[in-house]
């Protein structure tokens, strides 16, 4: 067990970052982390219904993201509309932050944009000049680290095949692999977290116990919540469905709750993963929240080692990247 953030750093050489999507969702390929025998194995995303007991249920994300990412009439400023916070008044991230500050104005399809207010971790808050909807005609936010803009395939491709409820402006990567054939005929169910742009918030001290996480909402149905009650083994799909496993809401006997809420919870070692008992996800970048999310289930050696493996083995890393089961 580590609390030091350089604990949680590897070298990934650029070229394994995925920059694009497989031409088909299901090709991707997928290391197996078996926990208990500490072994590690290659196989394929299709075969995951090999890995599926009786009774098991797959828990997953289905929010939908949205088209955040604008660009003022100029071309000068960017912006990541994050949240809407009442008429003609929004949350957001904008960029370069230094040509915004309190006052400083811009305009979006005519209509002037004004910063209001700027947030303990530089989020704007503007007023618009008329109330309209900045997702729309919006482009798709991309993770910063693919370095390019989101065009007519990432419309189609950053999105899950389930991707039902918007406000996300992140995909549930996890998700991306499956298709309606694969994922029909698999006992699964849906809940609600729309990831935020804090998802690839850098951690910035070195005792990561000391890092603040960003809040997310989230919403569990009263169906989903007998389905995940009701099942003897619990597989979440992504770090967004085990995040909301772990920290929604309980009864006195542990059943989880219908609700709507938000978490700002981060899961790292030594903390022990009570809600999810198999979790499939993609590779994160080092020194990520995520990363230590992903620590906590397998353990921080193991999962390096597989890390390590993965590179030697050149997997594709990231959102678009390859998948991890760990059992």
């Amino acid at each position: 067990m580590s609390l030091a953030l350089a604990d949680y750093d590897y070298p990934l050489p650029e070229e394994l970052i995925a920059t694009r999507p497989l031409p088909n969702r299901q090709d991707s390929r997928m290391m197996v982390l078996h926990r208990r025998a500490q072994r590690i194995e290659h196989r394929m995303f299709a075969e995951l219904p090999e890995f599926l007991q009786p009774g098991d249920l797959l828990v997953l994300n289905n929010t939908r993201v949205v088209n955040a990412r604008r660009f003022s009439d100029d071309g000068k400023i960017e912006f990541l509309f994050l949240e809407k916070l009442g008429p003609a008044r929004w949350k957001c991230l904008v960029r370069p932050g230094r040509k915004m500050r309190v006052g400083a104005q811009t305009a979006i399809s005519g209509a002037v944009v004004r910063v209001k207010e700027i947030c303990p971790e530089g989020e704007r808050i503007v007023s618009l000049e008329r109330d309209f909807d900045p997702w729309e005609g919006g482009m798709v936010p991309l993770p910063p680290y693919l370095r390019r803009q989101g065009d007519a395939e990432d419309f189609e491709r950053y999105q899950t095949v389930y991707a039902e409820r918007p406000g996300a402006v992140a995909a549930p990567t996890a998700g991306l692999h499956f298709t309606p054939q694969i994922l029909g005929p698999l006992p699964h169910t849906f809940i609600t977290l729309h990831v935020g742009a804090g998802t690839f918030q850098p951690v910035k001290v070195e005792d990561i116990s000391e890092h603040r996480m960003h809040r997310e909402t989230f919403s569990i149905s009263a169906s989903a919540a007998a389905a995940i009650n009701a099942a003897p083994r619990t597989i979440a799909v992504g770090t967004t469905t085990l995040r909301m496993l772990e920290s929604a809401s309980r009864d006195e006997k542990g059943h989880l709750l219908a609700q709507e809420g938000a978490t700002d919870i981060f899961i790292h070692p030594p903390a022990e993963i009570r809600h999810a008992d198999v979790l499939l996800t993609n590779f994160h970048l080092p020194r990520s929240t995520l990363l230590m999310l992903v620590s906590a289930m397998a353990g921080r050696e193991f999962l390096l080692r597989a890390y390590a493996e993965a590179i030697r083995e050149r997997y594709r890393f990231y959102s678009y990247g390859d998948c991890m089961l760990i059992v």
